[in-house]
């Protein structure tokens, strides 16, 4: 890697050029591309870790509560408790299985069965649910403090930058005055 010019006149800019989101600093399409790769990389290594540490902080018992929640909640529990819920009023309604019936009309069993799906299912998906808060808590308290450390650079750059520009605004002022010295020296 070579060394690098941070500061670009503006006659200097090549045209594939463009300014940085908010700021006056030019970069280029593959510096962009750099930023943008580097920034993925980090985000993603945060979130590697918190879920190695959210795995590694859960039992089974809740892993499984997840597991449950996430099955209950999609398209293929709908999918085959419809079919099932098909099935058995189908099963107990039809003339050709009259004499394997189980559940008569008006399905006492399967009300029963449908209570317990709900009695358990219910505080299984509010564990989950807890559970998710709770880490969704830890990561907004993750990304205060990125956010904080990060306002926190920004103020300490500032105050760089204005020590800088008060230290440019004197060696300007004395240019000012050597180049007026000079002038009234030349002058007879």
């Amino acid at each position: 890697m070579g060394k690098r010019n941070f500061y670009v006149k503006p006659q200097d800019r090549l045209e594939d050029t463009s300014t940085f989101e908010g700021f006056d600093i030019p970069i280029n399409e593959g510096d962009a591309k750099r930023i943008d790769r580097l920034v993925d990389n980090y985000e993603s290594q945060i979130m590697m870790h918190l879920d190695e540490a959210y795995v590694n902080a859960t039992k089974w018992p809740d892993r499984l509560a997840d597991r449950i929640a996430s099955f209950g909640g999609s398209w293929a529990f709908i999918l085959i408790f419809a079919g099932v819920l098909a099935l058995w009023v189908l099963w107990n309604t039809l003339w050709l299985t009259h004499s394997l019936r189980f559940d008569r009309p008006p399905f006492i069993l399967l009300n029963l069965c449908l209570s317990f799906i709900a009695a358990f299912q219910a505080p299984i998906i509010m564990m989950s649910q807890n559970r998710q808060a709770a880490r969704d808590k830890h990561e907004s308290l993750i990304d205060f403090a990125i956010n904080y450390k990060a306002e926190q650079e920004i103020d300490d750059m500032q105050s760089h930058l204005h020590r800088i520009e008060g230290k440019l605004y004197k060696i300007e002022q004395l240019l000012v005055f050597l180049d007026e010295r000079r002038n009234e020296r030349q002058q007879p």
